[in-house]
């Protein structure tokens, strides 16, 4: 919407553009979605009168003085000078790139991609059961037939794929079996706590250091919020010392 275009009159006071976009902004998500149409401007420029109606009746009647309503503005006022001071503060807060990347260098090992995998499964409660279908698969019957038919995980419905995880993501006994064979294997029955697991491996991916470029705004965003933490921390330790402070609880 044009910032500048005039929208209405009411009372000999414009609404404009800027009226209309702050009103949509003020809008959640969904029903700012709602109005996005064009067909819908008209609803939006209604409301927008309807307001000024209201504000033009209250300053007739003399509500702008009212002391309820002063007390309003003076708390308004103050959450949002304490919300601009800080924004104040904050907006000094500066990270450069030379910052970014000798936290990188010094911070390497925290910037690795773990190992991954993707792996399918059949999962049923006897060893006996596990056996026979692990033996139908060497025999060449299809995975993913034999995972619909028998399994217990809700992964059957896709054939017993569960997708990519990294070393951590599944229990210990499912994981060394997936991390220590190679891709293609169909593993002899897997003992966990969940039963008795024929595991698929689909694909691996070894873990490998990231690079600078993939982390670099990362570590900006951290060290920028560090930094105004600092600084935060920092000013209202002097305030409590320029400032008398007493609490009551």
């Amino acid at each position: 919407m044009d910032r500048d275009k005039i929208l209405a009159t009411v009372n000999g006071k414009e609404i404009t553009g800027v009226d209309y976009n702050l009103f949509l902004d003020s809008l959640n998500p969904q029903i700012k979605q709602y109005f996005a149409g064009e067909d819908m401007n008209k609803e939006i420029i209604n409301e927008l009168i309807y307001q000024a109606l209201l504000y033009e009746n209250a300053i007739a009647k003399g509500m702008d003085k009212d002391e309820e309503f002063l007390q309003v503005v003076e708390k308004t006022k103050e959450s949002m000078l304490k919300n601009y001071a800080l924004g104040k503060l904050l907006a000094t807060v500066d990270v450069t790139e030379d910052e970014v990347k000798k936290f990188y260098e010094e911070n390497k090992e925290a910037f690795k991609e773990k190992e991954s995998a993707n792996a399918s499964h059949i999962l049923v409660s006897e060893e006996d059961k596990a056996r026979e279908i692990y033996e139908k698969v060497k025999d060449g019957e299809d995975f993913e037939t034999l995972a619909k038919k028998n399994s217990t995980c809700p992964s059957k419905e896709k054939g017993g794929d569960l997708g990519t995880f990294t070393r951590g993501q599944m229990v210990k006994e499912f994981e060394d079996a997936v991390f220590e064979n190679e891709v293609g294997t169909v593993t002899e029955p897997v003992k966990t706590q969940f039963g008795y697991h024929i595991i698929k491996i689909n694909e691996k991916n070894e873990g490998r250091d990231l690079e600078f470029d993939e982390v670099k705004d990362k570590i900006f965003s951290q060290l920028k919020r560090q930094k105004e933490q600092d600084l935060y921390n920092k000013k209202i330790e002097e305030l409590k010392e320029k400032y008398d402070v007493k609490m009551n609880v």
